[in-house]
């Protein structure tokens, strides 16, 4: 069984370790846990590593956010991965810091990245992992908000939520959707 893992945010040092990367964040730490690497092949920084009997094929999409259907299209195509075995981990500003809320589909909610995966890939029948990442922002300041980085409390906070992250992912792709949901949705 294969799967699909994909971290969302944007290339580049001006956007290393914002809160609109923390999916890029997520997919280095599971891979480097399980003692892979990427490579930037095609639309994406990529990488394949096994966990328990499961080939996971990880990709951080190098189109920038708003593109990042292109890669996903991309990269489910080429490695042959129906849409229940794809999971995108990406940053949510409903959600609390640190709140993980794994759905097996549903809206954008207005998440550029999201969108454009809906656009390019033909509906949303995907999972997500939304990882929150607060709205302690001034009104009409979200961009900077999203595209900052996380305060010193909060960055003391992340290395764990990063790791339950991880642990979300692992589930996933071991026992399955809904007893992850069950775990980890509350």
């Amino acid at each position: 069984m294969k799967y699909l893992i994909v971290g969302l945010g944007n290339i580049g040092p001006e956007y290393a370790h914002t809160r609109h990367n923390i999916g890029f964040d997520i997919a280095d730490e599971l891979v480097k846990g399980l003692g892979g690497s990427f490579d930037n092949i095609r639309l994406a920084y990529y990488a394949e590593v096994g966990f328990k009997g499961k080939k996971l094929h990880v990709i951080k999409p190098t189109t920038f956010m708003n593109l990042s259907g292109k890669a996903v299209n991309y990269w489910m195509k080429e490695l042959k991965i129906a849409p229940e075995n794809v999971l995108v981990v990406v940053d949510d500003l409903a959600l609390p810091l640190g709140k993980l809320r794994l759905k097996l589909q549903g809206s954008s909610a207005g998440h550029n990245g999201l969108k454009s995966i809906e656009e390019v890939c033909g509906g949303q029948n995907y999972a997500r992992l939304r990882f929150g990442i607060g709205n302690d922002y001034p009104k009409g300041r979200q961009i900077d908000f999203v595209l900052g980085l996380f305060d010193k409390n909060e960055q003391l906070e992340l290395p764990a939520l990063i790791d339950k992250s991880v642990e979300l992912i692992k589930s996933f792709v071991t026992i399955g959707p809904a007893h992850t949901m069950t775990a980890f949705n509350k």
